[in-house]
């Protein structure tokens, strides 16, 4: 993997209020295998792949980590966007809208770090391979990370959904298009 996609830089504030930029590098644990060769085509949330099959390739040494994650139903995903070109804008128009809003009020792929998160069913694990249905990920993402979906840390009262609010219906029909090529 090319060390452009694997490495954010990062700021964080010392005691003395001065800006410190750090490096952040993240190594694949896996790989996604789906059906989706390409951006467009791709349901734009996890939700709307219903039934859509995929696997998840742990890589050797990471294996022993997935002791117990069968007992699960539902894992976050952490992976990249490996097939969006560098760079990003922070004023995008998101899938579900005509409007351009803030990159940090969308689910939009090309952004400041390249991560995309998803909630998938766990179907099965059988050594290093995951089975996995609900996909909305491209085949061959580099996945990050893996986090057991519980119910009772995951799930929340929201008093609002800001400019999404009544656009859950359009969701589930809406595929991806190349708007972020």
């Amino acid at each position: 993997m090319s060390e452009k996609y694997s490495k954010q830089k990062i700021s964080t504030y010392t005691d003395n209020g001065k800006v410190d930029r750090k490096e952040v590098i993240y190594r694949p644990i896996g790989i996604v295998q789906s059906s989706f060769k390409k951006t467009e085509g791709v349901p734009i949330q996890a939700v709307a792949g219903r039934g859509i099959e995929g696997k998840l390739i742990i890589f050797p040494e990471y294996v022993e980590g997935l002791a117990d994650l069968e007992g699960f139903s539902h894992i976050f995903l952490i992976y990249h966007f490996h097939l969006y070109e560098e760079g990003y804008t922070l004023k995008v128009k998101p899938f579900l809208d005509n409007k351009k809003r803030g990159v940090f009020a969308t689910r939009a792929p090309r952004r400041p770090n390249a991560l995309g998160i998803s909630v998938v069913r766990l179907s099965k694990v059988e050594g290093n391979i995951l089975y996995i249905m609900d996909v909305d990920i491209v085949d061959g993402a580099p996945l990050l990370d893996i986090k057991p979906y519980i119910p009772e840390f995951d799930i929340r009262d929201v008093e609002r959904s800001g400019w999404y609010k009544g656009k859950g219906k359009e969701s589930f029909l809406k595929r991806s298009d190349n708007r972020f090529k």
